[in-house]
């Protein structure tokens, strides 16, 4: 939460003195993977605000649903996971962009993978960035990297994990597609 509450200061700090406001987008990011032993699906929606040309930054909230399937067994199990955040996007040249997203999401998997009926409240942040191209001033498509500098226990996130090591263990590394849709 201490994360969370620094991040929020240092953008309100820095763009409330140094930046005009110049327009807003809602962005929207989702995924889906399934197979016979489970999957996940989410959406992350966001609201942006754009200081000068290249800068944009606003809230998030996410929704993300896990099952897996047992099929030895046949047993089933699944969750829930829900949160918020905030993300700041630099975009250069209508060809890339470097972003940080500060998310902490209510998870009811513990640090050593046990289930919680209260939840634990675990934090990401990712750094990363990719591609940014605009079509027609009415869309904009953002499709990149992220690496998860907490790799909490608990994330969710961490079933989307995509990277190897040589020794088999996973990088927390994410990839992220999101379209965003200017309103002002």
């Amino acid at each position: 939460m201490k994360i969370f509450l620094f991040a929020l200061f240092l953008l309100s700090a820095n763009f409330s003195n140094a930046q005009q406001i110049e327009g807003t987008e809602i962005g929207i990011d989702g995924f889906f993977g399934a197979s016979n032993a489970g999957g996940s699906f989410g959406a992350g929606l966001r609201y942006g605000w754009k200081f000068g040309e290249y800068l944009i930054a606003g809230p998030i909230i996410r929704y993300q649903r896990y099952w897996t399937n047992n099929l030895q067994t046949s047993q089933k199990f699944g969750y829930n996971s829900y949160g918020a955040g905030i993300f700041g996007h630099a975009r250069f040249a209508n060809a890339l962009f470097l972003g940080t997203e500060i998310e902490f999401m209510r998870s009811p998997l513990t640090n050593f993978g046990a289930v919680s009926s209260n939840g634990v409240l675990a934090p990401a942040v990712f750094i990363g960035g990719g591609f940014s191209r605009e079509f027609n001033e009415s869309i904009r498509i953002n499709a990149g990297i992220f690496y998860d500098i907490v790799n909490h226990q608990s994330s969710p996130f961490r079933s989307g994990y995509f990277m190897r090591r040589a020794n088999g263990s996973f990088i927390p590394a994410i990839y992220r597609i999101a379209f965003f849709f200017p309103l002002t």
